[in-house]
């Protein structure tokens, strides 16, 4: 089911481990929270979230200076365009988009801002936010 890549002595083993049971109890609910406040967020601007489909792919890593512990969630996402805006004539508005949803996991919970990178796996997602990170859980797909 997981591959653990690599065992880290982080600060305390106990927290990423806890990390990862608590992200993986709670998926659910962080991705509903996640939709929630992306679809909020009024970006990419001009559209309206319509969809998020989570895939299987799911990396979690932690930063090695600051002992971050994040996650990165593959998904498509769909978008439509809100009447009277830029996009609203824009064809490629329907287009299924991938990317990688961002969590953190800060004072003992996980939680999000709404972020995508949008285009990028979470492999690639988690080396351009956090270049110093240590992949601790590895999900892949088909998994």
């Amino acid at each position: 089911m997981f591959q653990f890549l690599r065992t880290l002595i982080v600060g305390n083993r106990s927290t990423v481990a806890g990390a990862i049971a608590q992200f993986q109890r709670f998926e659910n609910d962080l991705q509903q929270d996640f939709f929630a406040l992306a679809a909020k967020s009024g970006k990419p601007r001009g559209l309206r979230w319509l969809s998020c489909e989570w895939l299987q792919e799911l990396l979690i890593v932690v930063e090695q200076d600051s002992q971050l512990i994040s996650a990165f969630a593959s998904v498509n996402l769909g978008f439509e365009a809100i009447e009277g805006g830029d996009m609203e004539e824009v064809e490629a508005v329907s287009t299924i988009r991938d990317g990688s949803a961002v969590f953190h996991f800060q004072n003992g919970s996980w939680g999000s801002a709404g972020r995508v990178v949008f285009n990028m796996n979470p492999t690639r997602a988690a080396e351009y936010i956090i270049p110093a990170a240590a992949i601790v859980l590895h999900r892949e797909h088909g998994a």
